[in-house]
């Protein structure tokens, strides 16, 4: 079965797994789901920059302990080892435990966090129509106070 092929590319299907032929090099691409499965002790794989990782032999050796790769389990964890700032021994490291690429579409989109819209909270309850009225009514009754007394004095 050949999707998008052209003379250099071609997509092969082999027990539900995508092995993608590329100029003789073939490189298994899973799905999320896939690579959900794989999330115990025994058996743990993680996602990161759109890679593959079973990293299953390197759990004790890791210097965040294993339980920080156990919990990368499912996701793209790429945020999460990027946040950490490996050095690049590391990342050479870790070509070792490839064992695939990533199905993108498989893997759910970011969505930007919006809070919720809250309505205006007026603390003393007072409706806003009240407080706009009086905010019209004393200057001016501040103005006409000063004009009578203005008035009263200078008649007297």
């Amino acid at each position: 079965m050949t999707a998008g092929s052209s003379s250099m590319e071609s997509v092969r299907y082999w027990w539900g797994i995508i092995v993608a032929k590329t100029m003789g090099d073939e490189a298994k691409i899973f799905t999320l789901s896939q690579v959900s499965e794989h999330n115990q002790a025994h058996d743990c794989w993680i996602v990161i920059n759109g890679k593959v990782y079973d990293v299953t032999k390197f759990l004790e050796d890791h210097p965040g302990g294993d339980e920080v790769l156990l919990s990368s389990t499912g996701k793209d964890a790429t945020d999460d080892f990027e946040d950490v700032g490996h050095s690049e021994s590391a990342r050479e490291m870790m070509e070792q435990y490839c064992v695939g690429e990533i199905d993108p579409t498989t893997i759910p989109k970011k969505t930007k966090y919006t809070p919720p819209k809250q309505p205006h909270y007026n603390q003393d309850k007072t409706s806003e129509f009240i407080i706009k009225i009086l905010q019209f009514l004393v200057p001016l009754a501040i103005l006409g106070l000063a004009v009578g007394i203005r008035i009263y004095t200078k008649s007297a």
